[in-house]
């Protein structure tokens, strides 16, 4: 294995140097990176031209300039990056570590989003193959796929941003509108939740109502502007993050593993009442310390619990314990929504990825780093979130017509274990390979999203980079990019072998 991953560095090293030629040779024969001052009527129009000149090397061969800008960034591997500066004098390192930042947490969420819901709704519609939820998803995915990503991101801006600014500012839904949307989630749940039509329309009238229920009094008490959880609702959210993590590995047959669970929630609500006065103004130390002691505890329970069933105890444990904490989180976020909303007065921006000169204590400062990735976030999740979806779907069909899937089947084996345990990890061979070149391609296809939200990001820096003929700018973006490709792919190879041992030889 160490063998081929260093093979495929070698490659990889050469396929970038060679895209990073490439790439040099056409971004300096874009234009004339002098026409702005060969066009001005300056007195001193000579010397700026010569100044420019000297500061861009353009007396210089291409293959100097090239090699110029090699040495600089093949230190980059000792951690010593020089990308030069561009053609206004601005550090190429300082801006791509801001446009870096501001891209990568906006492609990054976009991709783990896409995946999740990509891949839950591919399984979901593989399994209620031909039903009409499989049909409402391959719908709903070609939907998505054709979307052009700057109307959609205009149609964002109008209704998730503006209208949801001015309602924000008087919330109030009406009965009408609890109804449909309680009828749309009824829909959703009967679809999933498959079954006979008794049971769909069991789950249906249960979803419906109690939705109904839950908007009215969330409405009649100002929940939308002064919202949170409360530790009942936190209890309620982490026994079905449980139970949906029984039905992934062990069932409701083995008592030990539910014990376990039902151990780490006990001692989770312990905890609650001695970390809360830590939660009202914490730092990313303290948050992080938390999740670490989570796991910790979710280890000791399950290994303690387990019994001969200890590795599936220890993961449902922890899983159970970091859902548990994430409530928690969730819910202090919530109680600090209504300040934020009233020092913003319109939360969700339009415009950047940061409100200027904004001040607030630590969740104020969460919320407006997220409202800002809201909607572009969103626009890029639904157009990858059609190609996961898609896939999912296929794969999985396609591995349960195999025969070890029928040798499953004959030998007793329930839809669940077969489904999870067999079928889905088989599946997601081929979508490691879609990750990997989605992820990479997304920070290329953000220039249009970062553009239209007006973020200063890579898509911005590449763009100035074009428009002034300066290559600077463009291959910064390009080490970025290419680099981002590369390491995706080789993680992509080494998930091949845990998820199929046989690539492994």
């Amino acid at each position: 294995m160490l063998q081929f991953i260093l093979r495929r560095i070698g490659i990889s090293l050469f396929v970038l140097w060679a895209g990073s030629v490439l790439l040099y040779i056409l971004t300096i024969n874009s234009g004339d990176p002098l026409e702005d001052l060969r066009e001005s009527r300056a007195e001193n129009r000579d010397q700026l031209i010569a100044s420019r000149v000297e500061a861009m090397n353009l007396d210089e061969p291409w293959y100097v300039r090239y090699w110029m800008w090699f040495t600089g960034a093949s230190k980059c591997l000792v951690l010593q990056c020089d990308l030069g500066t561009s053609r206004g004098g601005g550090d190429i390192n300082s801006m791509l570590v801001q446009a870096a930042g501001s891209s990568l947490r906006l492609v990054t969420l976009a991709t783990a989003l896409a995946i999740v819901l990509g891949v839950t709704m591919g399984v979901l519609s593989a399994i209620r193959q031909y039903s009409g939820f499989d049909y409402a998803v391959t719908f709903a995915a070609f939907i998505f796929f054709s979307l052009p990503v700057f109307w959609a991101a205009v149609l964002l801006k109008q209704y998730g941003a503006i209208g949801f600014n001015d309602w924000i500012a008087d919330p109030t839904v009406s009965t009408v509108t609890t109804l449909l949307i309680a009828l749309v989630f009824g829909l959703t749940v009967s679809a999933v939740a498959g079954g006979d039509m008794q049971r769909r329309l069991i789950s249906f009238g249960a979803t419906t109502v109690v939705l109904f229920a839950v908007v009215t009094y969330f409405d009649s008490v100002g929940w939308w502007l002064r919202p949170a959880l409360g530790l009942p609702l936190i209890l309620l959210l982490s026994l079905a993050a449980f139970g949906l993590l029984l039905m992934l590995t062990s069932g409701l047959r083995n008592r030990k593993v539910i014990t376990a669970g039902l151990v780490t929630i006990a001692i989770g609500t312990v905890l609650y009442f001695v970390v809360g006065p830590m939660m009202e103004d914490p730092s990313w130390g303290l948050v992080f310390a938390l999740a670490a002691i989570s796991v910790v505890v979710g280890v000791g329970v399950g290994f303690a619990l387990g019994g001969y069933e200890r590795r599936t105890a220890v993961w449902v444990s922890v899983g159970t314990a970091l859902a548990f904490g994430g409530f928690v989180f969730f819910d202090e976020l919530l109680r600090n929504w209504g300040t934020f909303v009233d020092k913003t007065g319109r939360p969700i921006s339009t415009i950047g990825s940061g409100t200027p000169g904004f001040s607030g204590n630590f969740w104020e400062q969460i919320w407006n780093w997220g409202t800002q990735l809201i909607l572009p976030t969103i626009v890029l999740t639904v157009i990858s979130l059609a190609s996961y979806s898609r896939y999912t779907r296929s794969s999985m069909l396609e591995t349960t017509q195999q025969d070890y899937i029928r040798t499953a089947r004959s030998k007793g084996l329930s839809d669940r274990v077969i489904n999870t345990r067999h079928a889905l990890r088989n599946a997601l061979i081929p979508i490691t390979t879609i990750v990997a070149f989605d992820f990479a391609s997304l920070i290329g296809g953000a220039v249009v999203t970062e553009r239209v939200f007006g973020w200063s990001g890579m898509g911005a820096m590449f763009q100035a980079g074009l428009d002034t003929v300066d290559p600077n700018p463009v291959m910064a973006f390009y080490l970025v990019t290419g680099t981002a490709a590369v390491l995706m792919n080789m993680l992509a190879d080494i998930a091949y072998a845990s998820l199929d041992p046989r690539i492994r030889r």
